[in-house]
């Protein structure tokens, strides 16, 4: 089991990683390149403005999670965010703008923010969002999609922008994405990875870890499929129960550790790939990354939330900033409470504590 392990350094050395082994392709994949060892380089100045915070008492995490639509194309079974009506088929009236989100992904520049994960809903629903996130380039932009969306028009702005990385959904094998995305979703998956790959663009993939199926998805052969699409990094997210009578899929302390033991291998075999596990890689960090600890999450609504799997805030980016976000009530107080610290049940250390947090807030 590997201990002191530091998620911002791995992903630090992951894209070095990338960048090593695309120089030796540079003349088939110069964007790539070139992007990749653009970005190495911020993400170091970006640590050291993190650094410089640190030095007056101010913590800035590295990440940031944001939701940018609450609107989706597909119906997948145990979709947390519709099974909490966070997720619709028509976007509300009081999402933030696509300013709104300029504005938002500007500060998160300024205050060093390395990566910032775009979901939704589907987040290729708001193209003008995604435009204003490629101009920050020294931020990595994660976009975590279902994958079905991905135009000839939407590939060329990702090709025209290599911060935004397509992170695809996918549960497994054909038979297993399709009971869950539905029928021919797999399918379409195969053929945008292929275009992907055909493009030189990079990519990676999202897999929903259950008790059914963490042993194949974590087997040697479906990442081996994964390498063979193109994919380059691999993330592994615990299933959270929101619908009852799911609660046997969530995956629990022996599924956790059968993870954690398969990730030291495949993270010391260096083969091509970085591995990340949420809230997995939180165990190395001393209890859960929530509310400003590691990243927190904005709403469609601009809400500062803890997490994705915490809906609760009090605090919202429409009237404030992010350092004004991280300072808020809710934050303070929940850093200072032991709920995000040690073991416990389950895939979210908040998950289930709507109650709890909601008395933080403003108090």
């Amino acid at each position: 089991m590997q201990t002191g392990f530091n998620l911002d350094q791995y992903l630090t050395d992951g894209v070095e990683s990338i960048v090593k082994n695309a120089l030796t392709a540079s003349l088939k994949n110069p964007k790539e390149t070139a992007f990749l060892f653009s970005y190495a380089l911020s993400a170091k100045r970006a640590a050291a403005v993190r650094e410089n915070h640190a030095a007056i008492g101010r913590h800035i995490p590295a990440f940031l999670i944001a939701s940018i639509t609450n609107r989706c194309n597909l119906h997948c079974a145990g979709c947390y965010a519709r099974a909490n009506s966070l997720c619709d088929d028509a976007d509300t009236a009081a999402l933030l703008t696509d300013e709104d989100w300029c504005r938002i992904f500007a500060e998160a520049a300024e205050l060093g923010v390395s990566f910032c994960l775009l979901a939704g809903g589907e987040p290729m629903l708001r193209r003008g969002v995604l435009e204003c996130a490629a101009k920050q380039r020294e931020i990595l932009f994660p976009v975590f999609t279902n994958g079905t969306l991905l135009s000839e028009s939407m590939l060329e702005l990702i090709d025209q922008n290599r911060n935004l990385v397509p992170i695809v959904s996918i549960e497994g094998d054909e038979q297993q994405t399709d009971a869950r995305r539905g029928a021919g979703t797999y399918a379409k998956l195969a053929a945008n990875m292929e275009r992907m790959r055909e493009r030189g663009i990079l990519f990676g993939a999202s897999v929903t870890l259950t008790t059914e199926n963490i042993a194949a998805v974590t087997g040697d052969a479906f990442l081996s499929q994964l390498r063979a699409f193109g994919a380059k990094v691999a993330f592994f997210v615990d299933y959270v129960p929101a619908d009852p009578g799911t609660e046997s899929l969530a995956p629990g302390d022996a599924e956790r550790a059968l993870l954690a033991s398969r990730l030291d291998v495949l993270r010391r075999t260096q083969d091509g790939m970085i591995y990340i596990s949420f809230p997995g890689d939180e165990q190395y960090s001393e209890g859960c990354l929530a509310a400003g600890r590691g990243f927190f999450h904005i709403n469609p609504t601009g809400g500062a939330e803890p997490c994705p799997f915490s809906p609760v805030s009090d605090t919202n980016l429409k009237h404030t900033s992010l350092l004004a976000a991280l300072d808020s009530p809710l934050f303070t107080h929940l850093r200072a409470s032991e709920l995000l610290s040690g073991h416990h049940d389950g895939a979210c250390a908040l998950f289930g504590k709507d109650e709890e947090l909601a008395a933080m807030c403003g108090s």
